[in-house]
């Protein structure tokens, strides 16, 4: 049976509204500072311009000859808007090709379904008439590459995007004398997406500062009433915020809780995320987790607040005393240990001893930043350091997500465990790693 629309459409709208509308007023026009698609498509276009120029010199540091990226109908490789223009692709499988020349320097050839005009300003693409396992075949014929590589063994999804069917279309448009020299492009791929191009540098400052502004406005009494709002109602007013700036995110937004007189709420480790139940009190200690994705590239970002008690006009002396603790963490880290050429094993154990020696109880899991939230590179991190893999060498003009939180006993709140978790992108100079936009030099006030 049909619903009339006209009863069915007011109620609907009704629903959503008290269903998913912060207590505070909706989303405000943010600054201007995401490009519009089409300019952001030419950035990208003149980046990948970039890239391919260095993609070459790679490619023989890694005893690559040939690297094939497959980007298959309604399931993209992650590769695939790095090594070709970021478009929708559509063809039942789309091929990009890096050939190893030789004298001739790097081959670049295009099988896709359809012709795009902006691909072709890339690629070197065959008549359509041929079909894709004919050109690769007389590739391979007539370069011979000593290595094929493609994504695959890995320990990362980006670097094992390759599927199961596209690999055996491979290996039978290629022959068995071909398939013997496949190998992982893994270390081709990491060394690729963690080189940061000169020209991202002010773009992606822009989209930390936009990440900023949203986190600032978020832990405000723009959205926050001490008593009323809820920890849902934050989350869902950050997601109507991504929209209106015209970017997405790449995790969904976390909020964590502490109040004193709060039971033990860390999980596996961490201070475990607050259910969206939870109504945000006066002398809460409030942590937001949040970051953007726009122009191909991601931000991290955490930062606190406190919500003034009745009464009061600042924070607790202990809790300042608790963010000066993850300050001296990173300083360690970031000014001390942190210099390109150094493993991260090293940078690790170096930051961990000088915590240790000050009695700061301190946890570390930075990882690389860029063309994904958790990208690839060389991670300052607890967990790799555990399980004693092979170390990194840091490289100088990397992105890094620096996280981490300390715990301090807070005598305000009766010698209450206090965790005090930071994450700031930075990257690395020859003096070490450095913010994007100033750290959090004192948590926002609620009022």
């Amino acid at each position: 049976m049909k619903c009339p629309r006209v009863a069915l459409w007011p109620l609907l709208g009704c629903w959503m509204a008290c269903a998913t509308a912060p207590v505070r007023a909706p989303v405000s026009e943010p600054p201007a500072l995401v490009p519009t698609p089409s300019r952001a498509l030419a950035l990208r276009e003149s980046w990948l311009t970039e890239r391919h120029g260095l993609l070459l010199d790679m490619m023989r540091r890694h005893g690559v000859g040939m690297w094939v990226v497959v980007n298959e109908e309604f399931h993209d490789d992650p590769l695939t808007g790095w090594v070709a223009p970021p478009l929708p692709y559509a063809g039942n499988r789309d091929v990009f090709v890096f050939v190893d020349a030789g004298d001739a320097g790097l081959k670049r050839i295009a099988l896709t379904g359809y012709a795009t005009e902006v691909v072709n300003r890339f690629f070197e693409r065959p008549d359509e008439a041929r079909k894709p396992q004919e050109v690769l075949a007389e590739l391979e014929a007539k370069y011979h590459p000593r290595t094929i590589a493609l994504g695959m063994g890995g320990k990362r999804g980006v670097t094992r995007s390759l599927t199961h069917d596209s690999y055996q279309w491979l290996a039978e448009a290629l022959g068995p004398q071909a398939q013997a020299r496949f190998v992982s492009a893994a270390p081709l791929i990491e060394e690729y997406l963690d080189t940061r191009l000169p020209e991202e540098f002010a773009p992606y400052r822009d989209l930390v500062v936009l990440t900023e502004s949203l986190v600032k406005r978020a832990l405000s009494n723009e959205v926050v009433v001490p008593g009323k709002t809820t920890v849902g109602e934050v989350r869902r007013w950050l997601y109507d915020a991504l929209w209106q700036a015209r970017v997405t995110t790449w995790f969904e937004p976390d909020l964590r809780v502490q109040r004193q007189g709060m039971k033990d709420g860390f999980s596996r480790g961490f201070l475990a995320v607050a259910d969206e139940a939870v109504v945000i009190q006066r002398g809460d200690l409030v942590h937001v987790d949040f970051g953007v994705t726009a122009l191909g590239l991601n931000t991290d970002w955490q930062k606190m607040a406190y919500v003034l008690r009745d009464g009061e006009r600042d924070v607790p002396e202990g809790l300042k005393r608790a963010l000066a603790n993850t300050h001296a963490l990173q300083d360690a880290l970031m000014l001390r240990a942190s210099r390109p050429g150094r493993s991260s094993a090293d940078v690790y154990d170096a930051t961990m001893a000088e915590m240790k020696q000050k009695g700061i109880e301190a946890k570390v899991y930075s990882h690389p930043l860029g063309a994904q939230g958790h990208a690839l590179g060389a991670s300052i991190d607890f967990r790799a350091a555990s399980r004693q893999d092979a170390p990194r060498v840091l490289r100088k003009g990397s992105y890094l997500a620096v996280e981490l939180n300390t715990v301090t006993a807070v005598p305000e709140w009766g010698g209450q465990q206090v965790a005090v978790m930071q994450e700031d992108p930075a990257y690395l100079t020859d003096e070490g790693w450095k913010f994007f936009v100033p750290r959090q030099d004192a948590f926002y006030l609620i009022h």
